[in-house]
């Protein structure tokens, strides 16, 4: 039975605690601490230690990386080789557009890319006159006008750079690239671009930097830099598979 005190004090409970109070055994009032709240302060229990405390604080801050979100990595270019190697053979039509200082307009070409992997690379000129280009290894061929001539890329190091530049990136052949090149990956591998500066600028000849850009694991546009202002932009267009190709 409660003992009624007199005046405004609080009802007791017959241990002499407060009618209301959490106990923690006989007499033994559990502590309080004043939280400001709006309306007033009000009281909870102190009920967690600092440890427990500390735990709960590592696990908000989980939950908050999970809600919020973590930065994604960068898309470098591992990771585009890796996508690009899983591809071991393609064709395409290309659209290329030379523009030289001196002429009001673009010097257009167009035709095929092929490439096999490890090592073939061929580009076969339609448009405006046939031409080719195949490479097979450090083999060359170029034919022309029902003319041909092979050479070693070994011979020619510019023809080296600037065939390395595709076949590399077309086959996934981060080595090479980074052999060649100084590389710089930028995007995701839903829409990325690679950046390509030759590291030796006397055997890079008259280029001086590509830009590569595709989708997943196809190349779509490639543009190049050349010494005097002289450029080139190729637009290419995969051949899916099934789909006929223009005749050679």
């Amino acid at each position: 039975m409660f003992r009624k005190p007199p005046g405004n004090e609080p009802l007791l409970q017959p241990d002499g605690c407060p009618q209301g109070a959490l106990v923690d055994g006989p007499g033994k009032p559990i502590r309080r601490k004043p939280v400001g709240v709006s309306g007033g302060p009000t009281h909870v229990p102190v009920l967690m230690s600092d440890f427990a405390m500390s735990v709960a604080v590592r696990w908000v801050a989980v939950l908050s990386l999970g809600l919020f979100g973590v930065p994604a990595l960068a898309f470098d270019l591992p990771e585009l080789m890796a996508l690009m190697a899983r591809r071991t053979s393609g064709e395409a039509r290309f659209v290329e557009q030379r523009f030289v200082r001196g002429l009001d307009g673009p010097l257009v070409s167009s035709g095929t890319l092929s490439f096999q992997a490890p090592d073939r690379f061929v580009r076969r000129t339609l448009e405006p006159r046939p031409e080719a280009m195949v490479v097979q290894g450090n083999q060359v061929t170029l034919s022309r006008g029902g003319r041909s001539r092979s050479m070693t890329l070994d011979a020619s190091p510019e023809a080296t750079v600037a065939v390395e530049a595709l076949r590399g990136t077309l086959t996934g052949n981060a080595a090479v690239l980074q052999r060649y090149f100084n590389t710089r990956v930028s995007g995701s591998a839903e829409r990325w671009t690679l950046e390509l500066q030759p590291r030796d600028a006397a055997a890079a000849g008259p280029l001086m930097g590509l830009k590569v850009s595709g989708q997943r694991d196809e190349v779509r546009t490639v543009e190049t830099q050349l010494q005097g202002g002289d450029a080139s932009v190729m637009t290419i267009d995969p051949v899916r598979a099934g789909a006929a190709s223009p005749a050679p």
